[in-house]
């Protein structure tokens, strides 16, 4: 399967992972901070369930 072709969250999930390789980011920053997206992304989807 090509990248064109996979879903969306493959897509941004290879975006992210060039982004933060790009930048040399060290893998705990980079953990600690996809903790705070996805804590961020979890209480938008709720208020939008809402």
């Amino acid at each position: 399967m090509s990248l064109e072709q996979a879903p969306d969250e493959v897509k941004l999930a290879v975006d992210l992972i060039m982004l933060l390789e790009n930048h040399d980011i060290a893998p705990q920053t980079v953990l600690a901070a996809l903790e705070i997206v996805r804590d961020d992304y979890l209480r938008k989807l709720r208020e939008q369930e809402k």
